[in-house]
């Protein structure tokens, strides 16, 4: 019988390293309305169906899996909705791109629930999985320089400086330098309490203005997407490559996150993950829940890691998260005045960048068939603006140069399907 039993429990320790979670991951109730406001969302559905995904998801993370790992709308995700999915097809409104995330979710629940998750994890090379994390980051990054004017249009160049005179760009830039001296200083909470300095700033300046700071919740619309026709659309609009991306990146990017935080809080048995598949079933109900109401998929936040350097070992503390959250719903027209605002959610969409690009220091550099098919990834995911688009030639150019090598035998099966699959998109179905 599976040992359930918590390690280093404590009541008090889990209520604060639920508090600091939530305090540490709390900028993306700003940031993700202000990245999907963009695809035409509106604020309140997306405000509050960030509030309830995260609070679905990680209740069910705290109390089905028991781990003191929080769930929200992941970033790089919402990004990829807004300017690649939605932005990049004039006759696609946003009800229905929520279909690839409702499917993508769909499609996760059940992966969740079989032995094909952890096969489908092992056949992607970690090479791949690394460049990808990467090539999100410079791409939420490159998202909030130019959200914020720090860089702009260029004729000739396509991308130049922005005007450093202009209030956004000074306050993105004083926000920038707040933010980065108090996470240098590992003050927990670093990000959202750089937003909170922003934001003062920003409103002694005339930037940030405020119509009230507390109000009744009001619930979002209700089936955003309508999950029966959410097959037709994806068909009709050749969606499929966006669903695609949507899974793979969920599946790994919680599955390695999960894992990582599960060995910093010391719950793993040896190379084994107890309830795995309940951690990932936990991100998978938040996604699709996310979809009914209006928000990009979800996946585990890395930021439960200070939670849990402040003790937290238990669902507890996850639970702990989700009832803030919640609580946080009545706080909308603060929020939805500051993630109006630019220069105060920029920074942490660069800093959060620079923390996932961090990931080329596991690539094989030295292995030219490892190392130019990741170099892709990374490199065009921010210049075409798409994550689909950067994993595909990922996903084509890897096994290609694998057999070139004479290492095709080290390449899964798997890799070669997706490679060609991801071929008759890019030549068929271009996003």
């Amino acid at each position: 019988m599976e040992n359930t039993e918590p390690k280093k429990f404590s009541i008090q320790k889990e209520i604060v390293g639920g508090l600091t979670t939530f305090v540490t991951m709390s900028y993306i109730m700003f940031v993700n309305p202000s990245i999907l406001g963009d695809a035409g969302v509106p604020f309140n559905q997306v405000f509050m169906a960030t509030i309830i995904a995260t609070v679905v998801g990680t209740l069910v993370m705290g109390l089905y899996a028991k781990y003191p790992i929080a769930i929200a709308p992941g970033m790089g995700m919402n990004a990829y909705f807004a300017y690649s999915i939605v932005s990049a097809d004039k006759g696609l409104d946003y009800k229905t791109a929520f279909a690839t995330v409702f499917v993508a979710g769909l499609l996760f629940v059940i992966l969740s629930l079989t032995p094909l998750r952890k096969k489908l994890i092992e056949a992607i090379p970690s090479s791949l999985k690394y460049a990808i994390t990467a090539g999100i980051g410079l791409f939420i990054a490159f998202i909030g320089m130019r959200l914020s004017g720090l860089i702009q249009a260029h004729e000739s160049n396509f991308v130049a400086l922005g005007d450093l005179h202009s209030p956004s760009v000074i306050l993105t830039m004083i926000g920038l330098l707040v933010t980065l001296i108090l996470y240098t200083l590992r003050v927990p909470g670093s990000i959202f309490i750089g937003m909170v300095i922003t934001g003062i700033i920003a409103y002694f300046t005339g930037q940030l203005k405020f119509e009230g700071f507390v109000s009744v919740p009001q619930m979002p619309e209700l089936m955003i997407t309508n999950p029966i026709a959410s097959f037709g659309d994806i068909v009709s609009h050749g969606l499929y490559a966006a669903v695609f991306s949507f899974l793979l990146i969920t599946l790994f990017d919680t599955t390695g996150t999960v894992l990582g935080l599960a060995k910093q809080a010391d719950l793993m048995e040896g190379d084994h993950l107890p309830r795995s598949e309940r951690a990932l079933f936990s991100d998978a109900i938040g996604t699709l829940v996310g979809s009914i109401f209006g928000t990009s998929p979800t996946s585990a936040y890395i930021e439960s890691s200070s939670g849990i350097a402040a003790g937290a070992r238990t669902g507890i503390a996850a639970v702990v998260v989700a009832l803030l959250f919640a609580l946080s719903a009545f706080f909308s027209p603060l929020v939805g005045a500051v993630s109006n605002v630019a220069a105060i959610t920029a920074p942490a969409l660069i800093i959060v960048g620079s923390l996932m690009i961090s990931q080329v220091r596991f690539l094989k550099w030295d292995n030219f068939a490892e190392s130019f098919p990741a170099f892709l990834v990374i490199l065009t995911m921010p210049l075409t603006s798409s994550i689909a688009t950067g994993m595909a030639l990922g996903f084509i150019f890897y096994p290609i140069m694998k057999l070139v090598a004479r290492e095709g035998k080290e390449v899964h099966p798997l890799i070669y399907v997706f490679g060609f699959l991801f071929l008759l998109q890019l030549v068929f179905f271009p996003h």
